[in-house]
């Protein structure tokens, strides 16, 4: 095995804390990831890994081997693509994992027209509303909603996402039509609860730069954006929910903005991928496909 394959199986074997999910995501025998690791500190004449029955984890030599395997597969990999990209086209299986809505309604409609400009590339796509772990899932990119957390892993800006309030009209014709978040105490809210952590958001709004946050009463709550819209049709209260994601029933007239000078702050939309050796002609070429779309359908 040469010095570039065990650099990635010790890499992989980092990222995912573990020589078993090391295996299956590189597709090889258990012991052949424990071979190549032992081969390679064998090499250097250093222990590069703490092992225990649960978890694997670098030691300190371990730790500045990897962020130097990092950087020589960068270079191996990038020295090799300025030969073949201008030769071949990008192939093989993009895995990739976006938020369910923007999924079905962004993403799928759109993606016959990208397999046609790339038909040697097959894409895996997973669409959920829970965070999923990249690397140890084994995906090529994920595309994330809201502010990130310190992952270490490389982001891309896609654009913003801005939110409206809304209700329907038979809750309006019930309760009433809220005109600033002062009349908010009278009214219920559909709580969203966070599917990864169970957090209930507050009702949010932004007064110029400053963010204002309020806890409604609210008798249900929903941890996805599907549930959110429909017990919003069904009259049980408001909601806050990208505008792309109810603008049919805004055209219908089945829900109704309320308080469009009193919107929370647009979200932002991130790709993200792991490290830059990871940054494969499929997750360059997807990446350029990917910004546009979503610009364009959250615009319209």
């Amino acid at each position: 095995m040469d010095r570039i394959d065990l650099f990635r199986i010790f890499v992989r074997v980092v990222e995912v804390a573990s020589f078993t999910r090391a295996a299956d995501t590189l597709g090889m025998p258990r012991s052949s990831v424990s071979a190549a690791v032992a081969e390679l500190e064998g090499r250097i004449g250093v222990r590069l890994l703490h092992r225990t029955t649960r978890r694997v984890a670098p030691t300190q030599d371990g730790t500045a081997f990897y962020e130097r395997c990092l950087r020589v597969i960068a270079d191996v990999e990038e020295t090799e693509a300025l030969f073949r990209q201008g030769k071949t086209k990008p192939s093989g299986k993009l895995r990739v994992d976006v938020p369910g809505r923007i999924g079905r309604l962004i993403i799928a409609p759109a993606l016959a027209g990208f397999l046609d400009e790339y038909p040697e590339i097959d894409v895996s796509l997973g669409v959920t509303d829970r965070t999923v772990d990249l690397v140890g899932e084994s995906l090529d990119c994920v595309v994330r909603v809201g502010p990130l957390g310190d992952s270490g892993l490389i982001a891309r800006a896609l654009g913003t996402l801005p939110l409206i309030n809304v209700a329907s009209p038979a809750y309006l014709a019930r309760h009433g039509t809220p005109r600033s978040p002062a009349d908010l105490a009278s009214h219920w809210a559909i709580h969203y609860a966070s599917p990864s952590s169970g957090r209930v958001e507050p009702w949010e709004w932004m007064e110029g730069e400053t963010l204002r946050t309020l806890h409604m009463p609210g008798r249900v709550t929903v941890n996805s954006a599907e549930a959110s819209i429909a017990c919003c049709l069904a009259g049980l209260g408001l909601i806050q929910i990208p505008a792309y994601d109810v603008r049919e029933a805004l055209r219908s007239g089945t829900l109704v903005e309320v308080m469009p000078q009193h919107r929370a702050a647009s979200l932002p939309m991130t790709l993200l991928y792991p490290h830059r050796q990871h940054l494969s002609r499929r997750v360059q070429v997807f990446a350029e496909w990917i910004e546009p779309l979503l610009k364009t359908a959250i615009a319209t």
